[in-house]
């Protein structure tokens, strides 16, 4: 697709959390080589803070469940009269957008018969695929990825009890499915450890979290509990007084490598090969491969299938806790 003479494009990824922000680097490479383009970018409303602050984009357009939004939205998008929709998200709800408009369209390519026979069978058709970002870009062929990692701005300033005195390690617990939540008990093992060395632990996470935030928080003394109600922009402020996060393969895990933190990630049931690594952040990736079971879901499952959950539960706090030591090394 040639963009040379496209004025206005709509890019489409409505959910989620981490999913939005790795399309970052493809709308700042769309800026820099295109600095005359308008760039629309359609999301869910939940998922506004991703991509608010962004510079890079000239609207963002929301997308509600309820019909008389969606009618309401279509017709606004027919008006603008886009050249080119790059549809990220690539399911029926985006093609439920697509559909109406009249222009060319472009489709991420989710490789979803690799991922079934990597998740069904463990044959491994991935292992030379790049990652997410990098995918998206492929949708246009026109240019390659400049060399930065993912965005995301906020205009929120830190909490004021965190000084610039004190060491601290973040951990965000949370994600979205269970079998990609590394034990709370081992989180808990792992900030005793490190209050030991001098460190004070933050606990962030959104309001699916609060739960298991609540409870890592009271068993680790001196912890500051800094969940909240799905607040991403302070959290992104907070997150950057953290010398380092240790978190699950989640949304957070992205929102930290876009805020230049340096990631500790524990993978249970997902892997490498689906894509959705850090991104060029520093990072140190934990996980049991002496597993014939893993990968058992390409998302996450809300049980282990074999009853066993040794992909984390393998993994101990002391592991971490030496993975983590060779991560601070290397800063």
């Amino acid at each position: 697709m040639n963009l040379k003479k496209t004025k206005k494009i709509l890019i489409i990824r409505l959910s989620s959390l981490g999913d939005i922000l790795l399309t970052t680097p493809l709308i700042r490479t769309l800026r820099f080589n295109y600095p005359t383009l308008q760039i629309d970018f359609l999301l869910k409303t939940k998922y506004t803070d991703t991509l608010i602050n962004n510079p890079y984009i000239s609207n963002l357009r929301l997308y509600n469940e309820d019909k008389k939004n969606k009618k309401e939205l279509i017709e606004v998008l027919k008006r603008v009269n886009y050249d080119i929709v790059i549809d990220l998200q690539h399911n029926w709800k985006s093609s439920g957008v697509t559909s109406k408009l009249n222009c060319p369209k472009l489709q991420f390519d989710k490789m979803n018969f690799k991922k079934f026979l990597l998740v069904n069978f463990k044959i491994n058709k991935l292992k030379d695929s790049p990652q997410i970002p990098v995918r998206y870009n492929n949708t246009l062929h026109d240019f390659s990825l400049d060399n930065k990692g993912l965005d995301l701005f906020t205009t929120k300033t830190p909490s004021h009890f965190l000084t610039g005195d004190t060491q601290y390690i973040g951990f965000a617990p949370g994600a979205g499915h269970f079998t990609k939540i590394y034990p709370p008990n081992y989180f808990i093992e792992l900030g005793k450890m490190l209050s030991k060395e001098g460190f004070k632990i933050i606990i962030f996470g959104g309001k699916s979290d609060n739960d298991i935030c609540q409870n890592i928080a009271s068993q680790i003394d001196g912890s500051i509990n800094l969940c909240n109600d799905n607040n991403l922009l302070q959290t992104a402020a907070d997150m950057k007084k953290c010398t380092a996060l240790v978190c699950n393969d989640s949304g957070l895990m992205h929102a930290a490598g876009a805020m230049g933190v340096p990631v500790l990630t524990v993978f249970g049931s997902s892997v490498k090969e689906f894509g959705f690594t850090p991104y060029k952040n520093k990072n140190l990736i934990l996980e049991n491969n002496s597993l014939s079971c893993r990968p058992c879901s390409h998302i996450g499952r809300e049980r282990c299938p074999k009853k066993h959950f040794k992909c984390m539960l393998d993994i101990s706090p002391g592991i971490t806790f030496n993975a983590l030591n060779n991560l601070l090394n290397t800063l």
